[in-house]
């Protein structure tokens, strides 16, 4: 960190002149977020005029996750460097299995991977005409995996009991790793394709995926691009915002995937307003807003698994990286076959927008 600036000054300069978000004043700044929150972190309250202050929190991340279900209604946010997925309710029915850990509460629908975890802290900020408190959790890298927002009708009595049983205060300074050089995943050497065909053909369960792609070493656009027309087709990427739009239009219930490498973040249920603005494609429901880059969308692909329900069909949005950025899904529950309305909707988004082959 720069020690030589005055963090909470320009931040709170930065916040109230210029509007920006706190990913945009750290990057301006030339620190992580996570090191713009840790400056704001000590034991006394901030000088008159500093908006934001911080406590440290112990690294017991399932048993804090588990408390949050006290807080009542929140704001859940995931989000990557091209999608930011909000979603309202309570933390319910909270487990963790190893460095695994579910929410599966309904309205908040959590995969949690908590070796990524590295820092956590109880933010407090002062806005123009309110007071906004969160919990914010960041990898090695400062970067930010999952936050909580409290909401009007949250509790805040609840809040404080969080902060005194998890605070750290004798936490030792925040160290950060640089962030790793971030390359596209080369095919492995003596890929077997029929082999990879015959294993995608005997998928029975979507869960299963993953470990597949783990058997033949092969990143997921990779596989995608093996897979052949049968499993995978890729589209232009006008799609992600046609899709949703006419999924709102259509009222299809969908599921959104949104994540990193220490979270996933699930919606589940229909859309109703989705509006563009610029490069944005945005869902703003009541309990669940979507905030999507389609600038930063590299590749769109239609994917077919087989599962013992039948073919469960997604559309995948990737970035230039080969990194995935989001997932939609017809909304299902395990042992159900997918939706008639969501296969049709997938067909005309693949006659509207296959890419022709060269």
């Amino acid at each position: 960190m720069n020690n030589s600036l005055n963090i909470p000054r320009l931040f709170t300069e930065m916040r109230r002149t210029q509007k920006k978000r706190h990913p945009d004043i750290a990057q301006e700044l030339g620190i992580s977020e996570a090191e713009l929150i840790a400056a704001h972190s000590g034991s006394a309250l901030p000088d008159a005029g500093v908006s934001l202050f911080a406590v440290r929190l112990q690294p017991r991340w399932p048993e804090l996750i588990k408390e949050v279900e006290k807080l009542g209604k929140v704001m859940a946010l995931t989000r990557n460097e091209a999608c930011v997925h909000e979603k309202k309710g309570v933390y319910h029915h909270g487990s963790v299995n190893g460095q695994t850990g579910l929410v599966l509460a309904g309205d908040i629908d959590l995969r949690i991977f908590y070796q990524h975890w590295h820092s956590g802290f109880a933010v407090r900020e002062t806005l123009t005409d309110s007071v906004q408190h969160s919990l914010q959790f960041f990898d090695q890298y400062g970067v930010a995996i999952h936050k909580i927002f409290l909401q009007a009708e949250s509790n805040l009595a609840a809040l404080d009991g969080l902060i005194t049983a998890f605070s750290d205060a004798g936490a030792a300074p925040l160290q950060i790793q640089p962030a790793p050089a971030r390359s596209i995943a080369a095919m492995p050497d003596n890929f077997d394709q029929a082999a990879f065909r015959d294993a995608w053909r005997s998928l029975r369960d979507t869960h299963d995926f993953f470990s597949m792609l783990r058997q033949f070493k092969i990143s997921r656009t990779l596989a995608l691009r093996e897979a052949g027309a049968d499993y995978a087709e890729q589209l232009d990427t006008q799609v992600a915002s046609d899709i949703l739009l006419a999924a709102a239009q259509e009222q299809v219930p969908v599921m959104v995937f949104t994540g990193n490498h220490g979270m996933i973040q699930i919606h589940s249920g229909p859309v109703s307003k989705v509006l563009p603005a610029g490069p944005w494609i945005n869902v703003l429901d009541a309990s669940f807003n979507l905030h999507l880059r389609t600038d930063l969308i590299a590749e769109a692909w239609i994917v077919r698994k087989p599962t013992t329900d039948g073919l469960v069909c997604s559309l995948e949005l990737f970035d230039v990286h080969g990194e995935l950025i989001c997932m939609l899904f017809g909304e299902r529950k395990p042992g159900q076959a997918e939706r008639c309305e969501w296969r049709g909707l997938l067909d005309q988004m693949r006659t509207e927008h296959l890419l022709c082959k060269a």
